[in-house]
């Protein structure tokens, strides 16, 4: 079943199976968005369930009345997918003032028991949400925001344009790594995760690298005179193919990487 990134028309608070005729999906929760609380998610739930779908940026800004509606949660609302039927998400962020402060000229018409006139007149509402111009975010910043703020990519993952480079390179997909590969020479490819950087009993630097690509996820051990060939590849977010040995210490197996070359 699809995953689909967090959506403030469809995402409840926990994950959400959404069944439709075209195939069912589900939906990211908006709680498990990074530096978006509950109390703005209830919020926003709750006007969408009462009052009906947002059916524009001008109508979530004004409707969604909340102390916890900032830049932090919007930013991080806006950055990892959830606004996206509302706008496009580079221009969001360069408007994200003008947006806060028609939220809170909204607050206080209504708490003060005005009438607003944007509701009056749906041609001066959208006028006053008028953006400012932006070129779109492209798709490498659009990943890591949701890496950021989900834990994982959602809508793709930066290793699938490079999936077909690495058929070539008869690499060994991270899922058919196992133990009782030990010791044999294999290949792979993929993303750098995440990189732990250690220091020997000599006093030389190595690393423990978190390596993934479409179909699992490994643990590469970089010695320091594989690491001195070329220090520069191993930084997160690069595709690497890396060649080396299977290790199964611990019962898990895991690359002792001999030769590293990136993937461009």
């Amino acid at each position: 079943i699809p995953v689909l990134p967090p959506d403030v028309n469809e995402s409840f608070a926990k994950f959400t199976l959404i069944k439709s005729p075209e195939g069912d999906t589900i939906r990211f929760g908006l709680e498990s968005i990074k530096n978006v609380g509950s109390n703005i998610v209830d919020a926003i739930i709750t006007e969408r369930t009462t009052n009906g779908r947002f059916a524009s940026l001008t109508d979530f800004a004004e409707r969604v009345r909340h102390k916890d509606f900032n830049k932090k949660s919007l930013e991080s609302l806006i950055k990892c997918g959830a606004v996206d039927e509302l706008g496009e998400r580079n221009q969001l962020l360069g408007n994200l003032e003008t947006i806060l402060d028609f939220n809170r000229e909204s607050q206080k018409a209504k708490g003060g028991g005005q009438v607003s006139l944007f509701s009056l007149a749906p041609e001066v509402q959208v006028a006053s949400l008028r953006l400012k111009p932006s070129e779109p975010a492209d798709k490498r910043n659009r990943l890591q925001w949701e890496r950021e703020l989900l834990g994982l990519y959602v809508s793709e993952h930066p290793f699938q344009d490079y999936a077909e480079k690495f058929k070539s390179k008869k690499v060994t997909a991270l899922k058919d790594l196992t133990v009782s590969m030990r010791n044999q020479k294999v290949s792979i490819g993929g993303l750098v995760s995440a990189i732990q950087k250690i220091t020997t009993k000599s006093g030389e630097p190595m690393l423990f690298v978190k390596l993934e690509d479409l179909t699992n996820r490994t643990e590469v051990l970089v010695f320091p005179k594989v690491l001195a060939r070329n220090p520069a590849i191993w930084q997160e977010e690069k595709i690497l193919l890396i060649r080396g040995r299977v290790s199964d210490k611990d019962g898990t197996p895991k690359i002792l990487c001999e030769e590293a070359v990136e993937m461009v």
